[in-house]
Protein backbone atom coordinates (compact mmCIF):
# COMPACT_ATOMS: atom_id res chain seq x y z
CA UNK A 1 0.00 0.00 0.00
CA UNK A 2 2.88 2.23 0.49
CA UNK A 3 4.07 1.42 -2.17
CA UNK A 4 1.54 2.27 -4.16
CA UNK A 5 0.94 6.20 -2.71
CA UNK A 6 4.76 6.86 -3.14
CA UNK A 7 4.27 5.50 -6.99
CA UNK A 8 1.61 8.42 -7.49
CA UNK A 9 4.36 11.32 -8.02
CA UNK A 10 6.56 9.37 -9.77
CA UNK A 11 4.31 8.47 -12.43
CA UNK A 12 2.82 11.82 -12.51
CA UNK A 13 6.90 12.83 -13.15
CA UNK A 14 6.38 9.77 -16.22
CA UNK A 15 3.49 11.26 -17.60
CA UNK A 16 4.84 14.80 -17.74
CA UNK A 17 8.04 13.43 -19.42
CA UNK A 18 5.85 11.33 -22.15
CA UNK A 19 3.24 14.78 -22.76
CA UNK A 20 5.69 17.50 -22.34
CA UNK A 21 2.91 19.06 -19.75
CA UNK A 22 5.00 20.53 -16.58
CA UNK A 23 1.50 20.43 -14.99
CA UNK A 24 2.56 16.30 -14.04
CA UNK A 25 5.94 17.59 -13.15
CA UNK A 26 4.30 20.16 -10.93
CA UNK A 27 2.25 17.35 -9.45
CA UNK A 28 5.12 15.28 -8.71
CA UNK A 29 7.62 17.69 -7.45
CA UNK A 30 7.96 19.23 -3.59
CA UNK A 31 7.85 23.01 -4.06
CA UNK A 32 11.22 23.25 -2.94
CA UNK A 33 13.62 20.93 -4.50
CA UNK A 34 16.60 20.46 -6.64
CA UNK A 35 18.24 18.33 -9.58
CA UNK A 36 21.45 17.50 -8.92
CA UNK A 37 24.08 15.83 -11.54
CA UNK A 38 27.46 16.39 -12.89
CA UNK A 39 27.92 17.10 -16.62
CA UNK A 40 31.52 17.19 -18.31
CA UNK A 41 32.90 16.25 -14.78
CA UNK A 42 31.85 19.06 -12.88
CA UNK A 43 28.32 19.60 -10.13
CA UNK A 44 25.15 21.21 -11.26
CA UNK A 45 22.21 21.94 -9.67
CA UNK A 46 18.82 23.14 -11.13
CA UNK A 47 16.07 23.93 -9.25
CA UNK A 48 12.71 22.53 -9.52
CA UNK A 49 10.91 25.85 -11.09
CA UNK A 50 13.71 25.99 -13.50
CA UNK A 51 13.45 22.88 -14.88
CA UNK A 52 9.59 22.83 -15.28
CA UNK A 53 9.99 26.19 -17.31
CA UNK A 54 11.67 24.09 -20.04
CA UNK A 55 8.44 21.75 -20.36
CA UNK A 56 6.71 23.07 -24.37
CA UNK A 57 2.87 21.35 -23.35
CA UNK A 58 3.89 18.96 -26.63
CA UNK A 59 5.30 15.57 -26.68
CA UNK A 60 8.73 14.95 -28.57
CA UNK A 61 9.32 14.63 -31.83
CA UNK A 62 10.54 10.96 -30.95
CA UNK A 63 8.03 10.01 -28.39
CA UNK A 64 7.38 6.98 -29.67
CA UNK A 65 10.27 5.38 -29.86
CA UNK A 66 11.19 6.40 -26.04
CA UNK A 67 10.39 3.88 -23.06
CA UNK A 68 9.76 4.55 -19.51
CA UNK A 69 9.67 2.80 -16.79
CA UNK A 70 10.00 2.33 -12.41
CA UNK A 71 12.81 0.20 -11.93
CA UNK A 72 12.60 -0.05 -7.84
CA UNK A 73 10.81 1.91 -5.40
CA UNK A 74 11.82 1.80 -1.46
CA UNK A 75 9.89 3.13 1.47
CA UNK A 76 10.46 3.50 5.44
CA UNK A 77 8.12 5.68 7.21
CA UNK A 78 7.46 9.13 5.62
CA UNK A 79 10.60 8.81 3.33
CA UNK A 80 11.43 7.16 -0.09
CA UNK A 81 13.61 6.59 -2.46
CA UNK A 82 12.93 5.28 -6.56
CA UNK A 83 15.02 4.69 -9.37
CA UNK A 84 13.52 5.27 -12.97
CA UNK A 85 15.16 4.55 -16.44
CA UNK A 86 14.26 6.72 -19.42
CA UNK A 87 15.42 4.70 -22.15
CA UNK A 88 15.42 7.31 -25.74
CA UNK A 89 16.62 6.54 -29.14
CA UNK A 90 20.09 8.96 -28.02
CA UNK A 91 20.63 8.64 -24.49
CA UNK A 92 19.16 6.19 -21.19
CA UNK A 93 18.93 8.48 -18.06
CA UNK A 94 18.71 6.64 -14.72
CA UNK A 95 16.82 8.94 -12.07
CA UNK A 96 17.05 8.77 -8.65
CA UNK A 97 14.38 10.23 -6.22
CA UNK A 98 13.92 11.54 -2.87
CA UNK A 99 10.69 11.79 -1.68
CA UNK A 100 8.91 12.32 1.63
CA UNK A 101 5.55 12.78 3.06
CA UNK A 102 4.38 16.27 3.24
CA UNK A 103 1.22 17.09 4.57
CA UNK A 104 -0.03 13.55 3.90
CA UNK A 105 1.11 13.68 0.42
CA UNK A 106 4.15 12.29 -1.07
CA UNK A 107 6.05 14.62 -3.24
CA UNK A 108 9.55 14.15 -4.89
CA UNK A 109 12.08 16.53 -3.11
CA UNK A 110 15.32 15.77 -4.96
CA UNK A 111 16.55 14.40 -8.16
CA UNK A 112 19.91 13.17 -9.39
CA UNK A 113 20.63 11.63 -12.59
CA UNK A 114 23.21 9.79 -14.77
CA UNK A 115 22.96 10.10 -18.82
CA UNK A 116 24.51 7.81 -20.97
CA UNK A 117 24.82 8.36 -24.43
CA UNK A 118 23.85 5.96 -26.92
CA UNK A 119 26.06 5.56 -29.89
CA UNK A 120 24.92 6.39 -33.04
CA UNK A 121 23.73 3.37 -35.77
Amino acid sequence: MKKAAVRVPVENYIKGQETGDGEYIKKAFYTEGNMIFVRDGKYMTRSFAEYIKGFTGKPAADEKDRKRSIESIDVVGNAAVAKVILDYPTVKFTDYFTLLKIDGEWKIINKSFHAESKAKQ
